[in-house]
């Protein structure tokens, strides 16, 4: 089929993302109609599909002037603070390439650091924790790098927000913190969440339904689902040995405007259901001839992609479209990349 008879069928091409419009040069305008104030950087082109000068409207606060709801420095912040007010101590981020560690090549985890204070073999002077770790999505288990490239939240580095227990606090306290985080302090309207639980996690569910209130069809059981005994999107290993247990993820609802099926359909791949935040509960010690032995304490590991929630708060889809990445991408414009 010649390539203008193959437009033709398939319609207009569809708008470009926030993020191809900054590196074209192009100028939102308000979200709510009227004109934003020219962009600080680069130049002011800008253009409609058929060619014409005009402003480009696309639905990003952060290439506005005016201030975004809430940028991904405060998200960290107010995450880490929180935290704090919870009697933990803020740990720096280790390096991305474990010294310590020959079964990792890249930090992939939060836990990392903490592989040892969860195993026993390791004290720290606290009991709670809470980091912003920079991790590379690649090495363990669970690292999801073959959807780097097909999904608008995976990429190759990223930052985790985590806060961990060490024989302290367990489900109960661990998923009413994340909870009152996310619709207290960030104001996530409630109805839009939803939670998953290993399919045996009877206790991680009461506590969804009976402390926490959700509703019953927006918590959803997940079993071993990846063709072996604990192999589940619900049970997390941080690889073929070490610190593991059953797992509780929750979800944001981007709305019917997005492709994608709730956590545990046949369309859960789709990008209307975002795992936002991840509670492991962490119970076991998996050894080398796969045997699960129960670790000394009951802990807490959990984490939430900063970028992810930047992209919920900010009221944008996509992760390249949070303040973050726009940065990054105005940059590389400027230096001709």
């Amino acid at each position: 089929m010649p390539i203008s008879q193959a437009r033709a069928v398939a319609g207009p091409p569809p708008a470009p993302s926030a993020a191809a419009m900054v590196l074209r040069g192009c100028v939102p305008t308000a979200p709510h109609g009227g004109e934003a104030a020219p962009l600080e950087f680069g130049d002011s082109q800008r253009f409609h599909h058929d060619g014409s000068r005009a402003r480009a409207t696309i639905g990003i606060a952060g290439l506005y002037r005016r201030r975004l709801p809430m940028k991904a420095a405060d998200i960290r912040s107010t995450f880490l603070k929180f935290f704090e007010s919870k009697g933990h101590t803020i740990v720096p981020s280790s390096p991305v390439v474990p010294g310590d560690d020959p079964t990792l090549l890249f930090t992939n985890a939060g836990m990392n650091q903490f592989k040892d204070v969860f195993l026993g073999f390791d004290k720290r002077p606290y009991l709670r924790a809470a980091t912003a770790q920079k991790c590379i999505r690649a090495g363990g288990k669970h690292n999801d790098l073959e959807n780097v490239g097909y999904t608008a939240r995976h990429h190759t580095f990223f930052e985790m927000l985590g806060n961990f227990s060490f024989g302290d606090y367990f489900k109960h306290d661990a998923l009413v913190y994340a909870w009152e985080l996310l619709t207290e302090h960030f104001k996530l309207p409630p109805e839009k969440l939803w939670a998953t639980v290993y399919d045996e996690d009877d206790e991680a569910y009461a506590i969804w339904k009976n402390v926490i209130g959700l509703p019953a069809d927006r918590i959803v059981r997940i079993g071993d689902n990846k063709g072996g005994r604990y192999l589940s999107d619900n049970f997390w290993m941080m690889g073929d040995t070490g610190p593991c247990g059953p797992c509780s993820e929750i979800f944001y609802d981007h709305g019917p405007g997005i492709e994608g099926g709730p956590p545990g359909s046949a369309d859960a791949d789709g990008d209307r259901y975002i795992e936002i935040w991840n509670n492991v509960f962490m119970q076991f010690n998996r050894t080398e001839d796969g045997t699960m032995h129960l670790l000394p304490k009951p802990s807490v590991d959990t984490g939430m992609g900063l970028e992810r929630l930047a992209a919920v708060l900010q009221h944008v889809h996509s992760n390249y479209e949070i303040d973050l990445f726009v940065r990054l991408l105005v940059a590389a414009k400027n230096a001709g990349c």
